[in-house]
């Protein structure tokens, strides 16, 4: 991030939370439990695919590389989120806040390319399973997550580079509980602010769209050869293979096109702050909720990883 014009201001202040004064430390402790049990979710599925042979396989890899996004993810926004709520002080540095902005970004496009991956994953092994061991060869499926990760980290540059070459003046204060482009945007000045504005959503909206459709085509594929198995166990099976990372994706894009996608026009802070938080901190939570419940191997593995462990303890 080199190169970023900060010679207008040297800090922002983050005024997210302060449209809520009386609901700022029963937010605080609702977050910060949601926060605990993201990391903690995360942590045990990773641990849970280490410890155990008979999950090292593509579909666990990406899953564990899905964990370690989410959790970089939240740590780049909601530890600051958390620190704001209790403080008066939300001013951020211009670099701190240049920095949040790219990790944030980074991390949560890594983790729309890796859910476009994991989907590749179940249409591979349902459409093509005779050349499974080919196609997902671990080589393969390195260079799956390496290109997400690299993705996503392009994908920060692109936006943060793009917003913090403006020049920002008037009022410094953010209507947001974190650096985030639209209202970055309302402070910058200059002629190329709306050629900034349109070429960031395009970017942004494209990458987005172009994930979800091609995760929309590899479930048309695989519901389409699943419909041709003739007994209703061997469909009932190879859906329920399927079902928790289609939830995961409904999840993340749900929530996302309600705060990417929403109509332009005149909204309310409070609207604007509270629907932000269900992509930043509920979408995290809920994910490693669902992986857990509705994966029956996964599930099955954390009792025999941590259960067997407690009970050896114990005695």
């Amino acid at each position: 991030m080199l190169g970023l014009n900060h010679t207008s201001t040297s800090e922002f202040i983050l005024i997210g939370f302060s449209a809520f004064p009386h609901l700022q430390l029963m937010l605080f402790l609702l977050f910060l439990l949601m926060y605990l049990f993201t990391l903690l979710g995360n942590l045990l599925i990773m641990a849970t695919v280490w410890s155990q042979r008979s999950l090292h396989t593509p579909m666990y890899l990406f899953l564990c590389a899905l964990s370690v996004s989410e959790i970089l993810y939240t740590v780049a926004i909601i530890p600051r989120m958390l620190a704001d709520l209790l403080s008066t002080q939300r001013s951020i540095a211009f670099l701190a806040c240049a920095s949040q902005m790219f990790f944030s970004f980074s991390f949560g496009f890594t983790h729309s390319f890796l859910l476009t991956v994991m989907g590749y994953d179940p249409y591979v092994a349902i459409c093509h399973p005779l050349r499974y061991n080919v196609l997902m060869s671990p080589r393969g499926c390195a260079c799956l997550v390496g290109c997400s990760w690299a993705g996503g980290s392009v994908m920060g540059m692109v936006v943060t580079t793009a917003i913090f070459q403006l020049t920002f003046c008037g009022s410094h204060e953010i209507q947001h509980f974190l650096c985030h482009v639209p209202p970055l945007l309302k402070l910058a000045c200059g002629n190329n602010v709306p050629a900034v504005a349109l070429g960031v959503g395009l970017v942004c909206i494209m990458a987005l769209l172009g994930c979800f459709l091609l995760i929309l085509v590899s479930y048309a594929f695989i519901v389409a050869t699943i419909l041709k198995i003739p007994s209703a166990e061997g469909r009932n099976k190879a859906f329920s293979t399927c079902a928790s990372h289609l939830i995961v994706v409904i999840v993340h894009y749900g929530f996302a096109s309600v705060i990417y996608l929403k109509p332009k026009g005149p909204h309310s802070q409070e609207g604007d702050t509270l629907m932000a938080t269900t992509y930043t901190v509920f979408t995290p939570f809920l994910s490693p909720i669902i992986f857990s419940l509705r994966n029956k191997e996964l599930k099955v593995a954390m009792k025999k990883t941590f259960l067997s462990k407690f009970y050896s303890s114990g005695t």
